[in-house]
């Protein structure tokens, strides 16, 4: 957002042909851009060791802080939440046999090697030397589960909180949007995953006005082109599980209000390494080995080798001795890394721009004012206009001037 504004105010007003769209763009309609929708859970993330947090800064659904499992954190103070790994003849994970930096999977029934146990970096409360299980984050209210179309309670949807905007930060947006109903359309920018995803969540396109998806087909097809991001749908394409539908602000924004919405998910790394013909969610649970293969040679060539870090001894304060390393997917997974990040915000303000000029404007088309007769002390007026809605816009106001004398 902040990369968007800084485009429109640097080209409004120049000769340039972006310049010429951007001051056509800026004076014939109104937009608004929220650079950050969860200020306070933001400062949280940021603040002291970094963590990755989706919440706002309320503890929910308990108060108090978890009485066992691993939590995640940087527990060896290098600025990094990676993974550890134990030796375990029990373990899931192995070294891969030509580069043994990288670990994967066991196969099942396999024996005979070496083998890990992988888990995230962290601390443990009430560990029993056996079991370990990862908390989550005293922090877990989802705020984008939290607005208002197909709410579902917390054993439905995990994180939805006690009711429909019951955040202070969804209910600011929900009541800003709603407060402003010259919005049309709106975009609202996560990561990662590298798409553009469109209604429904909920249900499928068979179910979905006709004439609706249409538009939002070719409004989608557009930003294809123009972001080099596949536009997918969110029932079709984009659940976390086969069985289960996730709602959000892309229900609300277009089944309750009508207007155009988007959510784009910045950022792919295994696209980046590489990797083509891939499922968005699905890549996640499994993937074939020759991913991680190249994977790490990204990491080597494009990111200094910061995007997997070298295994390295540590004494843990309940595990004894580990080894820290692996993947670091907060900072190069979840976010580019910083040498891509411009390029990254680069591929939307296009498509946002189109978008928005292609959103009806209206437009004063003619107005009549008549004397209806003289009132002693006064004068009355009838003022009529006539308005619609066209591509260009002018803007008028009438106003019934009082007489003199």
């Amino acid at each position: 957002m902040l990369y968007y504004l800084h485009q429109l105010v640097s080209a409004y007003g120049t000769d340039s042909e972006e310049g010429r769209l951007v001051t056509h763009l800026l004076d014939t309609r109104t937009m608004y851009l929220c650079p950050r929708l969860n200020p306070d859970g933001a400062e949280l993330a940021l603040a002291d060791r970094p963590r990755h947090i989706r919440a706002s800064t309320r503890r929910y659904p308990h108060d108090e802080d978890p009485v066992d499992g691993l939590t995640m954190e940087d527990i060896d103070g290098d600025g990094h939440v990676l993974f550890m790994r134990i030796p375990d003849p029990n373990g899931t994970y192995k070294r891969h046999p030509q580069e043994p930096r990288l670990m994967v999977p066991r196969e099942p029934g396999e024996f005979g090697g070496e083998y890990f146990r992988l888990m995230p970096e962290g601390t443990l409360k009430a560990y029993d030397g056996l079991a370990i299980s990862v908390n989550r984050d005293p922090e877990s209210l989802d705020l984008n589960r939290n607005f208002p179309t197909q709410w579902r309670q917390e054993f439905e949807q995990v994180g939805a909180g006690p009711y429909p905007t019951s955040e202070p930060e969804v209910r600011a947006m929900v009541e800003f949007i709603v407060n402003h109903k010259n919005i049309g359309a709106a975009i609202s920018y996560h990561t990662h995953s590298g798409v553009i995803l469109r209604p429904l969540g909920t249900q499928s396109d068979d179910e979905m006005i006709p004439e609706d998806l249409w538009a939002y087909k070719r409004f989608s097809a557009i930003g294809e082109k123009l972001t080099g991001y596949p536009a997918i749908s969110i029932f079709h394409d984009f659940k976390y599980h086969p069985k289960e539908v996730i709602t959000g602000t892309q229900d609300w924004v277009y089944e309750h209000l009508g207007a155009l919405f988007w959510v784009v998910e910045m950022w792919a790394p295994n696209r980046e390494a590489g990797i083509t013909d891939y499922k968005w969610v699905d890549w996640y649970r499994d993937h074939p080995v020759e991913d991680e293969l190249k994977l790490l040679k990204w990491s080597d060539e494009q990111c200094g080798g910061k995007a997997h870090h070298d295994w390295k001894p540590f004494h843990h304060p309940q595990l004894g001795a580990v080894e820290i390393g692996g993947w670091d997917r907060l900072n190069y997974w979840r976010n580019p890394p910083p040498h891509l990040r411009e390029r990254e915000a680069a591929r939307f303000p296009a498509w946002m721009t189109q978008i928005a000029l292609s959103l009806p404007k209206l437009e004063l088309l003619r107005t009549e004012v008549r004397a209806l007769g003289a009132i002693p002390g006064a004068c009355a007026w009838r003022c009529a206009t006539v308005a619609g809605c066209r591509p260009t816009s002018a803007s008028a106001r009438c106003s019934a001037r009082p007489c003199a004398g």
